[in-house]
């Protein structure tokens, strides 16, 4: 019995050494070395080099001089650690209620009279870092009488900031809220609040 044991005991070790513990360091090593702004989590930093963010997580920016992400029902709003839709269905009352008032918000805040169906949706992980470019233009007058430059100059900003589908096919175009928010503010500052 022990003859027959002791190869699968040993066998057992082996893998979980090699399997468990060896092949997820080195991968863990190597994906480190080769890839390390995504493998440290593609946090963005400021010019002090401060973390302001990730380019792969919303966040929930509301004042008018900005770019504003989808809404977001990951927590009490972008909560990394409580990520995840609503699971509402589409005839729950509770969401018609939401996707209306939050319609009706952007059509005053941003006058207009279409509305993309990002705007008022939020995504499956709460934290869609990217609005399309036609929820992006809709905000561009909003943000444009805001930092007090013209619309066009907002749009460049936001039309620089347009990433197009993976090899030109695969997923849609995309801006990411964080980034045309850092050129905005690079390109047009603005005196910062007091706290």
């Amino acid at each position: 019995m022990v003859q027959h044991l002791r190869p699968a005991i040993v066998s057992v070790v082996l893998f979980t050494l090699f399997l468990g513990l060896a092949y997820p360091l080195a991968m863990t090593g190597l994906i480190g070395a080769v890839f390390p702004v995504q493998a440290g989590g593609s946090l963005v930093k400021d010019g002090s080099g401060q973390v302001i963010g990730s380019s792969l997580l919303a966040q929930g920016f509301a004042r008018p001089q900005y770019l504003h992400p989808r809404p977001s029902a990951a927590g009490s709003g972008y909560d990394p650690l409580n990520s995840g839709g609503s699971n509402l269905g589409p005839l729950d009352k509770k969401l018609i209620d939401r996707v209306k008032g939050d319609a009706a918000s952007i059509a005053k805040s941003d006058g207009a009279a279409s509305i993309p169906a990002d705007a008022v949706t939020t995504s499956a992980s709460g934290l869609d870092p990217d609005v399309s470019p036609e929820n992006a233009r809709m905000q561009t007058a909003r943000i444009a009488a805001a930092r007090g430059v013209a619309a066009q100059a907002v749009q460049a900003v936001i039309d620089s900031g347009t990433q197009n589908p993976l090899l030109g096919f695969i997923g849609d175009p995309a801006v990411n809220v964080l980034a045309v928010n850092r050129a905005l503010d690079a390109r047009f500052p603005m005196a910062q609040p007091r706290a």
